[in-house]
């Protein structure tokens, strides 16, 4: 069993920075790829970043790379979402989510799920 908790969300305008936090309980973090999704208001929850269990690989989807960096401690049992150039459509719940084996970055392919942080972009 994993429990993550998301950190970090706020309100910032369009342009600034924000750094999202995703602490994770248990041994095992290490194990687990790890993920972060967005859901927009009247919108579906999507795939935004991912990163393998060692942190050596990375996935961003499209409207997100060269903005947003994902990263993990596992030290510290804790993954990063460092988003940069907000905009006001980046405006979302963001969850982070776990996923010990496979590879799909589908929301069906996650294990876990943390209860989400409110990153609000003004313009």
């Amino acid at each position: 069993q994993v429990q993550l908790v998301e950190s970090g969300g706020g309100l910032v305008q369009a342009g600034g920075s924000l750094r999202l936090s995703c602490a994770a309980s248990g041994r095992t973090f290490s194990s687990y790829a790890m993920g972060w999704f967005r859901q927009a208001p009247g919108k579906e929850r999507e795939f935004v970043a991912g990163i393998s269990w060692s942190g050596v690989s990375t996935y961003y989807t499209d409207y997100v790379e060269g903005r947003f960096t994902i990263s993990r401690d596992n030290a510290k049992n804790t993954v990063y979402l460092q988003m940069n150039s907000l905009k006001p459509e980046d405006t979302a719940v963001y969850y982070c989510a776990a996923r010990r084996y496979g590879s799909s970055w589908s929301q069906e392919g996650m294990d876990y799920w943390g209860k989400g942080t409110l990153v609000t972009v003004s313009s």
